[in-house]
Formats: C-alpha cells, sequence, structure tokens
C-alpha cells in the first residue's frame, strides 16, 4: 500500500541480539521481517490520554517495539479507572498517570524510549509537541481534545488515529487530511453540552477500550509498517452486545472548515468555547439558579422545607445517595412533572450536575419558579459535605 510515512524507512537503524529475540515473531512474518521491525524501532508515536484506550495503545506499541512513545496526560489515578485502565494497578491510585504508565511501559520493553508530557494538553502547545511525532493517536473522551487533536493533525499533515468508547459501542478511524477526510469532515460540529454523556455519566464496559484501543494500535503499526489498508475514508462501528462490527464509507468534506480547499480555520482556537463549554463552576462561582452542596446541607440542617430531587438512575442510587431525597430519573421527570409541588423549593442533583441541569430548565420551562440545580451533583456532595460516600 501506498500510505507509508515519511520518514520512518527504518534503514539505518539496527536491533541489537536481545531484541532480535524479542521481536522474532514479527520478523519471521514477510510482512513486518527485519527491514519493517526496523521501521517500528524508527517510528514515533504520541498518545493523547493514558486510561481506557491510551491503556492498551501503551501496552501493545510499547510490546511491539515502536521506538519512541510520547504520553500526554495531566490526570491522577482513581479507583474508578482500574475497572479498565489496565496499564495502572491498585497501587498505583493517587499516583500521576503519567509516572505509572512509563514505568510500567518500560518494564514492558526497556528497549523504547518513553517521553512523558505531563500537561493540558491546549492550543498553546499542541503543534509544537505534536511536530516531533510521525503519528497522533487520539485515545480522549471529550469533544474540545478531540477537535484539537484534529485541527493541529491537519495543519501539521499527520495522521489521526481515532478511538472513541460509550457503553457497550466503539468506533475508530484514520483521519489523514493528505490522504482522506478529518474528523470535522465526519462531526462538522461539536453536539450541543450535554447532550452527549461521557463515560463518566453513562459508564463503559470496562473491556470495551481494551478492543477499540487494541484496534488503534493496530491501525498505527499498520502506517509505521506501511502495509495492509487502514482505516483511512472508513469509520468503523463495534457493537459489543451483539458483537458486530460495522463500516461506514467516509467521504472528505469540501467545505471543511480546517482540511477543505479554502479553510476557515487556520490555527489552533479556543475549543472549550468552540464546544460551548465554560470554565469549571465553583462554589464563588456557580451558575444562576444553582446552589453548593454546603449550601444545600446548611439548608437541610436547618430544617427548610424542600424538596430534593435525584433524577440520576435507580443502579446508580444503590450506589450512594443522599439521605431524604426522592428518586424520579430525568427520562421518566417529564411525565410525573404533575405530582411535584409548586409551593416548595425544589433542588435537583445527578452525579456531575449535567442531567440535574437539563431537569431544572424542564421543570423551569414547565412553570416551576422556585427550582435550582445542586453545581457538581453527589461527586461534589462528596468532596465537599460527606467523604464517607463511595464515588464511582
Amino acid at each position: 500500500m501506498s500510505d507509508t510515512l515519511r520518514g520512518t524507512n527504518g534503514g539505518s537503524v539496527q536491533l541489537s541480539t536481545d531484541e532480535l529475540r524479542r521481536y522474532s515473531r514479527h520478523i519471521v512474518m514477510p510482512e513486518v521481517g527485519l527491514e519493517g521491525q526496523r521501521k517500528l524501532k524508527a517510528g514515533s508515536v504520541l498518545l493523547v490520554g493514558t486510561g481506557g484506550l491510551g491503556a492498551p495503545l501503551g501496552l501493545y506499541l510499547a510490546a511491539a517495539g515502536v521506538g519512541r512513545l510520547g504520553l500526554v496526560d495531566f490526570d491522577v489515578v482513581d479507583f474508578t479507572n482500574l475497572q479498565r485502565q489496565v496499564v495502572f494497578s491498585t497501587g498505583d491510585v493517587g499516583r500521576s498517570k503519567i509516572a505509572a504508565a512509563r514505568e510500567r511501559l518500560q518494564g514492558i520493553n526497556p528497549h523504547i524510549q518513553i517521553e512523558a508530557h505531563e500537561m493540558r494538553l491546549d492550543s498553546t502547545n499542541a503543534l509544537d509537541l505534536f511536530r516531533n511525532y510521525d503519528i497522533i493517536v487520539d485515545g480522549t473522551d471529550n469533544f474540545p481534545t478531540r477537535y484539537l487533536v484534529n485541527d493541529a493533525c491537519v495543519l501539521l499533515g499527520k495522521p489521526n488515529v481515532y478511538g472513541s468508547i460509550f457503553r457497550f459501542e466503539g468506533q475508530a478511524s484514520v483521519f489523514w487530511a493528505e490522504r482522506g477526510p478529518c474528523y470535522r469532515c465526519l462531526y462538522e460540529e461539536p453536539p450541543p453540552p450535554g447532550l452527549v454523556p461521557n463515560c463518566a455519566e453513562g459508564g463503559v464496559l470496562g473491556v470495551l477500550p481494551g478492543i477499540v484501543g487494541t484496534i488503534q494500535a493496530m491501525e498505527t503499526i499498520k502506517l509505521l509498517l506501511g502495509e495492509g489498508e487502514p482505516l483511512i475514508g472508513r469509520l468503523l462501528l463495534f457493537d459489543a452486545l451483539q458483537m458486530r462490527f460495522r463500516e461506514l464509507r467516509l467521504r472528505k468534506n469540501p467545505d471543511c472548515a480546517v482540511c477543505g480547499p479554502n479553510p476557515r480555520v487556520t490555527a489552533l482556537i479556543d475549543y472549550e468555547q468552540f464546544c460551548g463549554i465554560g470554565p469549571q463552576v465553583t462554589e464563588a462561582a456557580l451558575n444562576p439558579g444553582d446552589i453548593s452542596p454546603k449550601d444545600l446541607k446548611a439548608r437541610l440542617d436547618r430544617g427548610d422545607d424542600l424538596l430534593v430531587i435525584d433524577v440520576r438512575e435507580p443502579h446508580e442510587v444503590e450506589i450512594c445517595r443522599i439521605p431524604g431525597t426522592t428518586l424520579i430519573p430525568l427520562k421518566t421527570l417529564p411525565e410525573r412533572v404533575g405530582e411535584l409541588p409548586r409551593d416548595r423549593d425544589i433542588v435537583v442533583h445527578c452525579k456531575l450536575g449535567g442531567r440535574s441541569a437539563k431537569a431544572a430548565e424542564l421543570l423551569r420551562a414547565a412553570g416551576f419558579t422556585r427550582v435550582q440545580n445542586m453545581s457538581g451533583g453527589i461527586h461534589g456532595w462528596i468532596d465537599t459535605v460527606d467523604p464517607s460516600l463511595p464515588k464511582y
């Protein structure tokens, strides 16, 4: 195939005796051989995120002998990560993800170079960082970073190996504007904030990122080798419940804002603003109509006449709940509006604040004037009021 990367021929790269033994199962394959293994060692890949998708990506690319791996993340390991982020162990909880992942990957393969970039990726640093790698692999779970990664790759002419996961479903593709469509050709605009829940809100089966991340690793290795048919111009859809793969053909959008012939995006922009996401709400700067968990606790302690509605799902309430709340899942709220009193103060809450914000809007549209949303959801309550409750 013709999609060989520039600058990764591996001609001047040598393999040690230990490496020849380590990669022997690659080298005996005619599609890889000694020359292909040299290409892998000469290659450089940047993993954006070390979480659910980044974990299998890092493990398999390190084991395969990709010579230089860059890791970008700024988070710490949490107990809720362990069900799917297999690069981490229980003993890593509380550690920097970058430090823990680097240690594990270096242990898998001491012959490769691992570069840690412990930072929040944004428009001020993405181009300088991406410029030094052959392939960028997107292992993120939020829209601002996806658009940032896409636009930076288009501007630099880099391939973007894409994956996304949610509950039992996953997607994978290779967006490379020089050879086919980019991410904006598929999703020209981001969805409205809160319309598409992330994995923290909607959940994800732990094995799913292993499947999708491994597909991304395979695509990355194919690009470095210059073998096979990559997912350029194709979107692979995976349904784990049905154990079914489907494929959609993608076309380049001639009016694409970033990769079209007359691009309107010629430099990186503010992607939080582009996706309609404002700064994180704090107690000192609540959205209009919000109440902080501490203020709600104070009102409850005073005995104020409040109706606190939990709009999460029943299975979430089984994990943790605020005592005295009334469970009305968001999807059933429209049909139960008639049950609610209009002469009492109502506070709604969910896990993180997104679903309850929708619930508050729905109630206000129905004529309720004494409605507040608890900012931060039950996670905010746990952080500031009752840390004995388990997070999920």
